[in-house]
């Protein structure tokens, strides 16, 4: 039987089942927690509507599809609603995906897809892991009741694999020049300074350590063309609450990398399950002849080694620095799933018509710039094109 939850007070009661069913599926991540998820949907859901599929058998939660309908959007080309997942958006949430208790998940595939194909809504699922995640089959499902799909891989995950390794083995492992880089690099740092690298463990020192990452993040982009991490108040707020529930469950990992007594650094990170997931970081351009931000994440790391976990994920994004600590790496995809109807097809009219000139617009500007015209960024992205374009 398919459940379906569109009010706050729904959302709020299935706290306890969610996490329950999470920890007994495939899909066990930190960013489809019923904390992750609940967060966002109270400050970044913006319009759009809660759409929770609920699927149980005999009473017992055996599926949930985190789904929230997106209103029509402004523009000629898409004038219709779509399901998308929860998470969706600038927050960045990977590894999104439905959330199926193992060894149920055929019925519950199979009583999910046709929920969906009776409701005719277009689905666009974004930041799926590729090749692991059950959306990949209700798409399949769907496919078979005639919808069709457009899907693009849309991003990469480095990740680093550390079950088994203590700290040396894993330096190591590392290329000899970065290797010999971190440690000259802290080996100058203590020379010249009381070098503290601290973890917040208090309510106290969250509110502290949170507003100072947000503050040493926005120095280091500050002059080269800012960054979405924390530029809005949903944002903000998000954040606030987020990590006020991590580190109740004792899942938030923030660091201050203190020198002399000053914060230089930070490091804002999450331990979930055997899972360290970095998240974001910042420094203090002053330290910035010291690669306080190199040493930062090389200490991140050893604690990660030190409690035991089997990997450091680096989440999305290709920049060269994440390169320097891991070589291993996850593709994610976007799936947009249209229903056999007028609607269906006019939207992936639309939408092939979008990645087209997504393509073209990627050959002709600069890579950075090209990417983030193509992916929607827009009025912001253009702006850059003067400061991007070759001279």
């Amino acid at each position: 039987m398919i459940e379906r939850i569109e009010n706050t007070a729904g959302f709020e009661k299935l706290r306890e089942e969610w996490a329950s069913l999470l920890e007994a599926s495939a899909s066990n991540s930190l960013f489809l927690t019923w904390e992750w998820l609940s967060t966002w949907w109270r400050h970044l859901s913006e319009r759009r509507g809660l759409f929770l599929l609920a699927a149980r058998r005999d009473g017992e939660l055996v599926a949930m599809a985190p789904l929230a309908l997106r209103p029509c959007r402004l523009t000629p080309l898409r004038p219709f609603r779509s399901l998308e997942f929860l998470g969706t958006g600038s927050v960045g949430s990977d590894y999104l995906d439905v959330v199926i208790r193992r060894g149920g998940e055929p019925e519950a595939q199979e009583a999910l897809a046709g929920y969906l194909a009776e409701g005719r809504i277009a689905l666009e699922l974004a930041q799926l892991r590729t090749g692991a995640c059950a959306a990949a089959e209700l798409a399949s499902l769907l496919r078979q009741r005639g919808w069709s799909a457009l899907q693009a891989r849309t991003d990469v995950c480095p990740f680093i694999p550390l079950a088994g390794h203590t700290w040396q083995s894993y330096l190591a492992t590392l290329g000899p020049a970065h290797r010999y880089n971190f440690q000259r690099r802290l080996k100058n740092l203590s020379k010249h300074f009381d070098v503290r690298f601290e973890r917040v463990v208090s309510e106290a020192q969250r509110r502290e350590a949170l507003a100072l990452l947000v503050r040493l993040h926005n120095m280091r982009w500050q002059g080269r063309g800012g960054s979405t991490a924390f530029h809005t108040a949903g944002l903000l707020s998000f954040h606030n609450e987020l990590s006020r529930l991590a580190l109740d469950r004792n899942w938030l990992r923030l660091f201050v990398l203190r020198l002399n007594g000053e914060p230089a650094a930070s490091l804002y990170g999450f331990r979930y399950g055997r899972t360290f997931y970095f998240y974001q970081s910042g420094f203090d351009p002053r330290y910035s002849k010291y690669s306080v931000g190199l040493v930062t994440m090389g200490l991140a790391i050893r604690s990660a080694i030190e409690e035991g976990v089997d990997e450091y994920d680096l989440l999305h994004g290709d920049e060269a620095y994440k390169f320097d600590w891991g070589r291993d790496t996850r593709e994610l995809t976007r799936v947009r799933m249209y229903p056999p109807d007028v609607r269906g097809f006019m939207l992936r009219t639309a939408d092939g018509l979008s990645r087209a000139a997504g393509k073209m617009v990627r050959r002709v500007l600069p890579r950075r710039v090209g990417n983030g015209l193509a992916g929607g960024q827009g009025f912001g992205a253009w702006r850059r094109i003067q400061t991007a374009w070759p001279r």
